[in-house]
């Protein structure tokens, strides 16, 4: 069987190993030395969780703006709290933690100490001079004028934790609520016995819309226009989800295992249907919306004019992810256009569409890879025409983080932008509506995370590399411009130990053209003169992209390196946020998996350091990594020798349907069947690791289980491991220890610790 890998043709990398690094020895330790690697890892993996401090700064803004609070953990649980006034520059402790501390004491009956105040602050009022806090899963507030604290149910309205990831959109699609008030608070809509009836906010009348509602198809989700004349509500055919099953099989105080089930969409599987109405609150009139019924996710929103509220603008996706369509429908006579109409050969990601009505102008911001990358394009909602394409290039706009209709400006991230530099890093940037006057607020190299201030006037910015810790600075949302340097994180624990950090390497995907980014961990005592098997960590799901862009002092790879082994992460073709032709390899074809970048990428590191052992290449990976994990020795067994698959979707027929009809597409065909790890487990060839939680309720136990069925019958040697109470996981601590001990057998060739004689 040949799986298709898009339009681009599949090259075989050529490379030769000098005749020096071919004589270098393959690593292979002892037994005792193994024992004490895994000693050696176990310790440094305890030392290493506490030894890089003030590494982020999440701050708790003043309601407006301009002075903030952020705290730090430290070593041996020292706690530090720091005030940092945008406006003056400065920098303060910004409370006594000596009288807070009394005070807290008192509040609470417990001994807590100034420095290790274990409280988490959550929103700040300088003007009243009030701050709130969580203790445990309390909420505290503190007066600053005399230190009285007191215990509160919730934050005051309008504070809320900073997430430090800026303005976060809502959903696209929603179910409105079924008891809604007009805009002009003169009625209420509710639904009753099915039906949808609209009370007088005083109680003197109420009017029954409609009668025909049954619980089979019953009314519902009912959205009201701004000038409170009319109603949209849908008629709706509720679809109940047929139900996966599992036992629980270790419950304590039982003698019998516990049948659990819950419902479940898998591929194909139908959906609850919305039919269109709207409704005339002055005459009761039905009008039908002429679209077709919605069978795909929800009720969509509904955008009316502001100039004219009966006319109003919702959103369509067809089932398969290759059409979506912004709609307008005249709520007088139902009739309705379209307004925008994108469609793919391929898939659109529609999760990642962005949209953004703006009634004001009739206009509509939204991203489309109609161009090949991710951008953000101006739509005129009156014409349905593309006003103008705001951003442009070979970059990809990754989120947009706020607008400002009145100044007609946008700020976003993108990637990909800066040349030379790694193209998933994530800048931010503003620029005009009408695509001009592009500003980089963060470009220094690295990847970029902000909170922006209340008032929008500066932004907190910290960035980092893999091996280059972060550092964090004040800036100017309007210029861009540093004000502040905030704190660089502290590694000095870390240096003492002589970690080895993650090293990032670039080399050309299966086109010889294309660059495939990864990072590479090797031991910390790793000796250049020798060679060592490897282990890639896969993850190929094509709604992301997985290798670690921040600062990584320490991690599982490497302390799976630390046994031996060079771990590397890639993202090959078919993973997201490059262009979309790098993405639509993944296009019904899940299965490809980056694979042949992956093998590319991994023999040029070998041909550049000596120290990679391409004969001995094993992987691992959790969920659709798990499904990667096993796919490398069934469709790649001249590569990869060794492989520990958890919790795999092993059959994308059984997984979740959201998921898996984005990437594979609609209607189910063959193609699910072919690119089955079940229908071709009798390829396996290799070392095989199946782990599973027998209470997975992601990806169903049975898609292991099945993979286990079918190559018992094929007669095939490989390993189980059935987990007890778990649910999706690659095995929790147990699992990762066999994990280890599979590969230090099957990859260097060593009998792990017999703990059991321990």
């Amino acid at each position: 069987m040949i799986f298709r890998t898009g339009t681009v043709a599949i090259m075989s990398l050529a490379f030769s190993i000098n005749s020096f690094s071919q004589q270098y020895p393959s690593y292979h330790p002892t037994a005792a030395e193994i024992v004490m690697r895994y000693e050696k890892a176990k310790i440094t993996d305890s030392l290493a969780k506490q030894s890089v401090f003030r590494t982020s700064v999440q701050p708790v803004w003043d309601k407006k703006g301009g002075l903030f609070w952020f705290q730090n953990l430290l070593a041996d649980s020292v706690m530090e709290f720091i005030a940092i006034d945008a406006v003056k520059k400065t920098r303060q402790e910004p409370f006594s933690t000596n009288r807070f501390t009394e005070a807290l004491n008192k509040t609470t009956g417990k001994m807590y100490q100034p420095s290790r105040l274990p409280i988490r602050i959550t929103f700040l009022d300088t003007e009243q001079k009030v701050f709130g806090f969580t203790l445990g899963p309390d909420r505290y507030t503190c007066d600053l004028n005399d230190y009285s604290i007191q215990k509160k149910q919730k934050d005051p309205a309008g504070f809320r934790f900073s997430n430090g990831n800026g303005w976060t959109r809502r959903s696209r699609w929603m179910d409105y609520s079924t008891d809604s008030t007009s805009p002009d608070k003169n009625w209420k809509a509710v639904i009753k016995n099915n039906n949808i009836t609209i009370v007088a906010s005083d109680g003197s009348k109420e009017q029954q819309l409609t009668n025909d509602g049954i619980p089979e198809l019953h009314w519902g989700s009912v959205a009201w226009s701004p000038d409170s004349k009319y109603i949209v509500a849908y008629r709706i055919k509720p679809y109940q989800d047929s139900l996966i099953y599992y036992v629980t099989k270790a419950v304590p105080g039982t003698s019998r295992g516990q049948m659990h089930s819950m419902p479940y969409k898998q591929p194909g599987d139908p959906f609850t249907t919305y039919e269109m109405f709207v409704y005339s609150i002055a005459d009761g009139k039905q009008v039908k919306v002429r679209t077709d019924i919605i069978d795909f996710f929800g009720a969509p929103y509904v955008h009316f004019r502001k100039n004219d509220p009966r006319y109003f603008l919702f959103e369509k996706v067809d089932r398969g992810h290759q059409r979506f369509r912004i709609m307008e429908a005249d709520a007088l006579t139902g009739t309705t256009r379209t307004v925008y109409d994108e469609q793919a050969t391929t898939f659109i990601y529609e999760s990642r569409i962005y949209t953004e009505y703006l009634p004001e102008t009739n206009e509509v911001l939204l991203t489309s890879e109609r161009d090949g990358w991710r951008h953000i394009y101006l739509l005129d909602a009156m014409s349905g025409k593309i006003r103008n394409q705001v951003t442009r290039g070979n970059w990809v706009v990754k989120e947009i983080d706020s607008i400002d209709s009145r100044k007609r400006e946008i700020w976003f991230r993108a990637a990909g932008i800066n040349p030379g530099e790694d193209p998933y890093n994530v800048h931010h940037y503003r620029i005009r509506f009408d695509g001009k006057n592009l500003v980089a607020l963060n470009p220094e190299p690295g990847n970029h995370s902000v909170s922006y201030s209340p008032d929008g006037k500066y932004m907190v910015n910290t960035w980092s590399q893999v091996n280059i810790a972060p550092i964090t600075v004040l800036r100017s949302v309007e210029t861009g411009k540093p004000l502040m340097n905030i704190q660089h994180a502290d590694t000095s624990r870390l240096l003492v130990l002589k970690m080895s950090l993650p090293m990032p390497f670039r080399a050309k995907g299966r086109d010889g053209i294309t660059d495939i980014w990864g990072v590479v961990c090797r031991p910390s005592d790793f000796d250049s003169a020798k060679k060592y098997p490897v282990i890639e960590n896969i993850y190929a799901g094509p709604q992301d992209a997985f290798v670690p862009k921040n600062y990584l002092p320490y991690g599982e790879m490497q302390s799976i390196a630390e046994l031996g082994f060079i771990v590397v992460q890639i993202d090959g073709m078919g993973t997201a946020n490059r262009s979309k032709a790098f993405h639509d390899v993944a296009w019904k074809n899940i299965a490809d998996a980056g694979f042949p970048d992956r093998k590319a990428w991994i023999r040029s590191l070998a041909a550049q350091y000596p120290w990679v052992d391409t004969s001995k290449v094993g992987l691992y990976g959790t969920s659709a990594g798990g499904q990667n994990a096993m796919g490398g020795l069934l469709f790649h067994p001249d590569f990869y020798k060794a492989a520990v698959s958890s919790c795999g979707c092993h059959d994308n027929r059984v997984d979740k349907q959201w998921w898996n009809e984005q990437w594979m597409g609609y209607p189910v065909g063959k193609h699910y069947d072919e690119q089955s790890n079940i229908t071709n487990a009798y390829r396996l060839k290799g070392d095989l690791l199946l782990i599973v939680g027998d209470e997975d309720s992601n990806v169903p136990p049975e898609s292991t289980y099945r993979v286990v069925d079918a190559l018992i019958k094929c007669n095939k040697q490989f390993d189980f491991l059935s987990i007890p109470g778990m649910g999706h996981s690659d095995g929790g601590n147990y699992g990762r220890m066999r994990k280890r001990d599979f590969f230090v057998k099957s990859l260097l060739g060593v009998d792990p610790p017999k703990r059991n004689a321990l």
